[in-house]
């Protein structure tokens, strides 16, 4: 890349260019954003620009496709990637005047492909009204094209929620999300808190939860100096339910990047002890800046495969967080790439999950309590893990929880964005009986 300063658009260009030879989206734009100096605006229309597109590639496409005569695979991936950036913009950015979206997203071209670019764009602002949409009959291609998810994962959610539901799931994952903060009450209170975010609102179900709509991580005090944490507010469920205390002994098994962990310190005053593991070395260092950064000393991480038993530990733990790896199809909002995964390729996960719940049901004593957890909202990762371990297990039992207004009786529940304005997200809570 050349050392002169480029727009925000030919930076967003860059960004979508490395994702579509692998790259991830949130590293290859974090990589653009330090190398440049970008005022506000810029790195604000470069991330939205980014995360767009990513977000509606699919609906992009259909849009390109319909407009075209030479099919998406016949067209160069910078051209295509050139009119994704411009047909979001018409299609998505309110704010953005037509002729400066048409203008500038042509002036990225290179002499070739100007011409084309400018006539597809041309075309839409004429004939967008025109462009037909998958018929419903059709749900599979209906909802991968009007919501910009994968195919198969639009199947593989037909399999277990009904089509209107699934349509209220997708359209909940489009929807701009706002930064969800758990408040650190070792080192001030909500009500404190509160008051410094314009436009702030508090969580419905956590008593620790901030909302804060259209606010820069970067830029929050509060987030430097230690007196909230980022963490979505079905996390922050989570750790409630798990009801620790100060003084209990509790392990995180898969504790990276740390947030239950500290959301569990937290509510334990600072007092006890947290043993936190996690398979990745290198990242215990995330768990261990951040604990320091919110004033958490009862967290020792170590370094350790959650399937394997540390027999030292068998029946030490009061509490423990079972938060196995997933396929993430409850975060899709936040991660876009995720939209376009193949479910296949998480097939062994639940296998993989269910021996982990397995094996560190060992470290529980008699009358402790685990939560299990996941953020996807797939059962077989979910409930149905849950039934295969207490077939085998008839001393451990699900518990009935309440997290604010929330009453889980069963003892477990799938958080849904469309109903509880979460993540979709995974909790079952257990007690070892014997």
């Amino acid at each position: 890349m050349e050392n002169k300063k480029l727009s925000a658009r030919a930076l967003a260009l860059d960004v979508l260019q490395k994702c579509e030879s692998g790259g991830y989206s949130n590293i290859a734009l974090d990589t653009i954003i330090k190398r440049n100096d970008l005022t506000p605006q810029d790195r604000s229309l470069l991330t939205a620009l980014v995360y767009g597109v990513i977000e509606r590639k699919i609906t992009l496409d259909y849009y390109i496709s319909s407009l075209s005569s030479i099919s998406n695979s016949k067209i160069e991936r910078e051209t295509r990637n050139i009119l994704r950036l411009g047909l979001y913009q018409l299609e998505f950015m309110e704010k953005i005047p037509a002729h400066a979206a048409i203008n500038e997203t042509v002036n990225l071209a290179n002499k070739r492909s100007k011409g084309f670019v400018n006539a597809i764009l041309r075309s839409y602002q004429r004939e967008k009204n025109k462009i037909v949409f998958p018929n419903e009959s059709d749900k599979i291609q209906y909802l991968s094209v009007t919501y910009s998810v994968g195919e198969v994962l639009v199947g593989k959610l037909l399999e277990h929620y009904a089509f209107e539901e699934c349509k209220k799931i997708l359209s909940a994952f489009g929807e701009k999300t706002p930064i969800t903060l758990r408040v650190n009450n070792i080192k001030a209170t909500r009500e404190e808190l509160f008051g410094e975010f314009e436009g702030a609102k508090l969580t419905k179900y956590s008593p620790d939860g901030i909302i804060v709509e259209n606010a820069a991580i970067s830029e929050l005090d509060a987030l430097r100096d230690g007196r909230v944490t980022v963490q979505d507010e079905a996390s922050q469920i989570c750790v409630r339910a798990l009801g620790a205390s100060s003084g209990d002994t509790v392990l995180d098994v898969c504790a990276c990047p740390g947030s239950k962990s500290f959301g569990a310190a937290m509510t334990m005053n600072n007092e006890g002890t947290i043993l936190a593991f996690d398979i990745h070395e290198n990242k215990l260092s995330l768990v261990q800046k951040g604990a320091e950064r919110l004033g958490i000393s009862i967290i020792s991480t170590h370094a350790h495969d959650a399937r394997k038993p540390i027999e030292e530990l068998f029946g030490v733990a009061d509490k423990i967080i079972c938060d196995v790896p997933c396929s993430g199809f409850g975060v899709i909002g936040k991660k876009p790439e995720i939209r376009y995964k193949d479910p296949t390729e998480s097939a062994r996960l639940p296998e993989i999950q269910l021996d982990i719940l397995e094996n560190v049901s060992n470290y529980l004593k008699v009358g402790g309590t685990l939560v299990y957890s996941t953020c996807t909202i797939l059962p077989e990762e979910n409930e149905n893990n849950i039934k295969k371990f207490l077939d085998n297990h008839k001393n451990f039992a699900l518990v009935p929880f309440s997290v604010g207004e929330l009453e889980v009786k069963e003892g477990m529940i799938t958080l849904l964005p469309h109903i509880h304005n979460t993540d979709g997200f995974f909790i079952a809570k257990m007690v070892r009986k014997e």
